[in-house]
Parts: structure tokens; C-alpha cells; sequence
């Protein structure tokens, strides 16, 4: 992939539809994504799961925003309705003032397992998104080299996925996830399996890729710290069935020193706010019987 002068990430054009075309010129302060009255409710065996119940969330283009709450709150299911892979029960999910039917190619989606084929290079990993994508050899090529050096893996593209550390593999996972060029960042926990070391030096990546991309993120994870450290706006959910029972706007500035950040007054206030919220909402889940 070749770089601009402001080095800036050089999109290969997606497959858009009529309707994402005519809005894509987007004003940066309209939302990008939106959820209207959104409620997803599963029908597993004899039993009714309410994952989310009358949802309403806005994320303008260009945020960093985390997603917490406790297990089955839905916060998963929101991703998989903003990439297209589940339709709300009600309500509307909305990308760029479209509702959303069908897969979304504007985004792109990474889960905590890393999903790196076993027989492919670290280089042949990446590469397959812009395979699937029909893009020629040159300009894959090309693409790939800018992402090896965009993550910190230069060397390393001949190395298959059991040579490299953990650490290694999620930053060719984000390299593979970056191949497409996205405009969103869908992250459901892709750092909870990491040591505490790995994952911080994992975030400030992510967080130094969103900055030289300019890409939105909504990012779901369990570790508060985290969820208060990387975002802009960090969204509470409570118990199922999910609903939103606080948006914190951090304030942090970008550019943040991460582990710094960890002993900020500013931080452990939010940080401390943060579970004053969330300790009733955990206490009050489901338990089984």
C-alpha cells in the first residue's frame, strides 16, 4: 500500500451501494453510526433471551468509543448489527444515514481470537482480505509492506503464526483488519487474552493507528481501565436486557501516554466513576439456578 504525503494510508475504492455513495460526504459532526429504539431479542429453544431494549446511541466519525457492561448486556450484538450480521428486532441501526441491510463493508470486525490461518505467512494472513477483494498482485503487495511497517512487524512477513509471540499475532490480526481500509473498527475484547504488558503495548498501537488513520473505533471490553484509558466516550450498559445507563465523556487528550495515564488524578476519578457505575449493574445480573 502505497502513502500520501500527509501519511495517510493510500484506500483502494470498495464496492459501495448507491445509497452510501450519495451520503458520503458525511459532515464529521453528524453521526456516522446511530441506533434508534433498537431492541434484539433471541428465541433459543423454548426460552426468550432480551439481549438490548430500546437502544439509542449516536458515534460521530472519527471516535474512539468503549463498550461496558456485564456479560449478555448486548454490547456484542451491537457490533454484529452495525457490521450487518444480525437485524435489530425493532428499531433502526443506521451507518452514515443508511439503515444498515446486509453486511456492512465499511467496517471491519476483530474478535479476541486472532483467527490467523496456521498455513499462511504472516504476510499471506494479511493479504487475504484484499484477496477476497480481487486485488491485483502489485498493489496488494504494495498494501501489505505499509502495513507490515504500520504495526512494528517488518521482518517478520516470511514468520508463520507459530513463531511469533502473542503479541505478534494481534498486530498481524490488526494489520489484517487494516488491509481493507475500513472506516470502522469494530474490537470485541481483541486484547483480553493478553498479559498486562502486551496489552498495554497493544492499546497504545491502536491507539497511534487510529490517530495516523483517522478511523472511528467502537471498541467492547470488560477490563474498566482499559475502557476509560482509550476512549473518548466510554458507553455503561446495565444487566440484561441492555440499556444504556451512562455515557462518560473522558476528556482525555489524544495522544495520551498510557501507562502516564495510569497514575493521572483525571483518570482515577473517571476510572473511579466508572465503577460506582457499573458495581450495582454487576451485582444485579442474572444468576443461574
Amino acid at each position: 500500500m502505497a502513502a500520501s504525503k500527509s501519511g495517510r494510508l493510500m484506500s483502494i475504492p470498495l464496492k459501495i451501494t448507491p445509497e452510501e455513495s450519495a451520503s458520503s460526504s458525511l459532515d464529521r459532526s453528524s453521526p456516522l453510526i446511530s441506533f434508534e429504539d433498537v431492541s434484539k431479542v433471541f428465541n433459543l429453544r423454548e426460552a426468550t433471551f432480551h439481549a438490548v431494549n430500546g437502544l439509542n446511541l449516536a458515534i460521530r466519525p472519527g471516535e474512539f468509543v468503549t463498550l461496558v457492561g456485564p456479560s449478555g448486556c448486548g454490547k456484542s450484538t451491537l457490533l454484529n448489527m452495525v457490521a450487518g450480521l444480525m437485524k435489530p428486532t425493532s428499531g433502526i441501526v443506521s451507518y452514515r444515514g443508511v439503515p444498515v441491510v446486509g453486511i456492512n463493508q465499511r467496517v471491519g470486525y476483530m474478535t479476541q481470537a486472532d483467527h490467523l490461518l496456521p498455513w499462511r505467512t504472516i504476510a499471506g494472513n494479511i493479504s487475504v482480505p484484499l484477496e477476497i477483494s480481487r486485488i491485483g498482485k502489485g498493489a496488494r503487495r504494495a498494501r501489505i509492506e505499509e502495513l507490515i511497517e504500520l504495526v512494528g512487524l517488518t521482518g517478520f512477513e516470511a514468520s508463520y503464526p507459530t513463531q511469533v509471540s502473542g503479541g505478534m499475532r494481534k498486530r498481524a490480526a490488526l494489520a489484517r483488519l487494516l488491509a481493507s481500509d475500513p472506516e470502522t473498527l469494530l474490537m470485541d475484547e481483541p486484547f483480553g487474552a493478553l498479559d498486562a504488558q502486551l496489552r498495554l503495548a497493544m492499546q497504545t498501537e491502536l491507539l497511534n493507528v487510529q490517530a495516523r488513520l483517522g478511523k472511528t473505533v467502537v471498541f467492547v471490553t470488560h477490563d474498566l481501565d482499559e475502557a476509560i484509558s482509550l476512549a473518548d466516550r466510554c458507553v455503561v450498559f446495565s444487566s440484561r436486557p441492555g440499556r444504556i445507563v451512562q455515557v462518560i465523556e473522558t476528556g482525555l487528550p489524544r495522544g495520551r501516554d498510557l501507562l502516564a495515564l495510569r497514575f493521572d488524578p483525571s483518570f482515577l476519578k473517571l476510572a473511579r466513576g466508572l465503577w460506582e457505575t457499573l458495581t450495582p449493574e454487576l451485582k444485579s445480573v442474572e444468576r443461574p439456578t
